[in-house]
């Protein structure tokens, strides 16, 4: 199965949030094993996944058991990016919308967001995130409240929501998030929907530029294609990871499994810019990084794990990585690295 990814624009609007708020990023950072240069990494895509470890350390850094609802008050608008770009240059809202519903994998692989119009009200299914993912109240009460700051962006603040459906359930505090939302909010729903008045989908765009449209649609598409590409790294990753412990970790034994000629599979991964030698070494070093980070397996065991041969092969090639021994690796990275998987 493909592992699903998160555009880091995700990861930098929550950390300029953060920011604002007053909140230790430096803390935050140590305890994920990532850095500030990390998040704005050209090309950045974080794993879905992570989302879970993620929320619980800016939870318990922030000691905000509403850290999610709260850092969706400060994020700033989505900007710059070819998403924005599509509204703006459509004729009206309701036209940006569909058209960027149509890529909504450049924000992320777990997005399934529609749209309905039901009479006089409008409404979105919020299916942005695995099904896991979405039913994680800090995840989905920021995520709401950065759509509805990007929509009142582009609607010059007409955008309004008239009521907020989510997935899970609150203990307390119900009228807090309504105070917080404006609006009606319901809890324990079907699935997570935002409500708002359909009349906005007829709004202008004062930006509206046809032959700008179709500019941003061919960018919008070319970088799907290129997602598209890098989906064969994904399904090499797969495939490495079940044939590890047999020893048999070749393109040959790699292409087969996938059904296609390795002479077919090389040149799809010289597509996706990389090539079997360098997916296979990033898979190894990031499954030793997580193993020594996140649990107490032996350096043997490890060894195992990771597909080679023996320690003194494993030794060397992980201080070519990491620039430290394993041992030495384990005691500055414990319970850390949880985002580390990006490119």
């Amino acid at each position: 199965m493909q592992e699903l990814r998160d555009a880091g624009v995700m990861l930098r609007l929550i950390y300029q949030a953060m920011t604002k708020m007053g909140i230790d990023t430096d803390q935050i950072f140590s305890r994920l094993g990532v850095t500030e240069d990390y998040i704005y990494s050209a090309q950045l895509r974080t794993p879905h996944s992570a989302q879970l470890y993620f929320w619980q350390v800016v939870e318990d850094v922030s000691g905000d058991p509403d850290i999610g609802l709260h850092l969706g008050q400060y994020l700033p608008a989505y900007k710059g990016q070819v998403l924005e770009y599509l509204f703006l240059s459509s004729p009206t809202f309701g036209e940006g919308l569909r058209r960027a519903l149509n890529y909504q994998r450049l924000l992320s692989d777990a997005a399934r967001t529609d749209f309905i119009i039901e009479g006089d009200e409008a409404c979105m299914v919020l299916d942005a995130a695995s099904d896991e993912i979405k039913r994680l109240r800090h995840f989905t009460e920021s995520f709401v409240q950065g759509l509805v700051t990007f929509f009142k962006s582009i609607t010059d603040d007409r955008f309004e929501c008239s009521r907020i459906e989510f997935e899970h359930d609150r203990e307390s505090g119900h009228e807090h998030v309504e105070d917080v939302l404006g609006c009606k909010v319901v809890f324990g729903a079907p699935e997570n929907r935002l409500y708002f008045p359909a009349k906005i989908l007829d709004y202008p765009s004062p930006h509206a530029e046809p032959e700008l449209l179709d500019l941003h649609e061919r960018f919008a598409s070319e970088q799907i294609a290129r997602l598209e590409k890098k989906d064969i790294v994904g399904q090499v990753e797969r495939i490495v990871a079940e044939l590890l412990d047999s020893g048999e970790v070749t393109l040959d034994a790699v292409a087969e499994r996938l059904d296609i000629k390795p002479r077919t599979l090389r040149t799809r991964l010289t597509e996706a810019e990389t090539s079997f030698n360098q997916v296979l070494a990033d898979f190894r070093y990031r499954l030793a990084r997580q193993l020594l980070a996140t649990t107490d397996e032996s350096i043997d065991e490890i060894v195992y794990l990771t597909g080679f041969s023996e320690p003194s092969t494993f030794y060397r090639a992980f201080k070519r990585w990491s620039g430290m021994t394993p041992i030495e690796y384990r005691k500055n990275a414990q319970g850390k690295d949880a985002m580390v998987d990006a490119m």
